[in-house]
């Protein structure tokens, strides 16, 4: 549903150990390489369900493995937005704006309009990635156009 024009590469974050600043001074391969994949992108778009009214573990745990050690902060510029989708009626509002206040302090540009928060139901998006619902398929199309003008005013293009 992204304009032609965008390309999109997953960043693993499954195999990141806890972060500890005792790391800061060696970092492990499985940091060096996050923060390699995030500098060769453009921009970040965020994916993500909601724990807890926050975000899940694993994803502030990548996060501050990609904004340490201090002065090597890979957030820092990079245009990013962000998206989910839970079972609840507000979708990832809450979440999101946790994540918002992360990316705030790792000094993340960030898209503020249009926020997506999806409300997955039952055969809302098929097992090959078709959504079945016209105005929810309508929806993800202008976030994704949105998204692709957001990244290129930050970037001047």
């Amino acid at each position: 549903m992204a304009p032609k024009n965008l390309d999109f590469v997953e960043i693993p974050i499954r195999d990141l150990p806890l972060y500890n600043s005792d790391f800061d001074a060696d970092y492990p391969p499985e940091g060096r390489a996050l923060k390699d994949a995030i500098a060769a992108v453009d921009a970040v778009l965020f994916v993500t369900p909601e724990y807890n009214r926050g975000i899940p573990g694993p994803l502030k745990n990548a996060i501050d493995w990609a904004s340490r050690p201090y002065g090597t902060n890979s957030f820092a510029h990079k245009p990013s937005a962000m998206i989910g989708a839970s079972p609840g009626k507000i979708g990832t509002a809450v979440g999101q704006q946790s994540l918002r206040g992360v990316l705030s302090y790792c000094d993340s540009p960030q898209m503020g309009a249009p926020e997506a928060y999806i409300e997955f139901t039952p055969g809302l998006i098929t097992e090959v990635g078709e959504v079945t619902d016209k105005s929810t398929e309508q929806f993800l199309c202008d976030f994704m156009t949105a998204f692709e003008a957001f990244v290129a005013r930050v970037l001047g293009c």
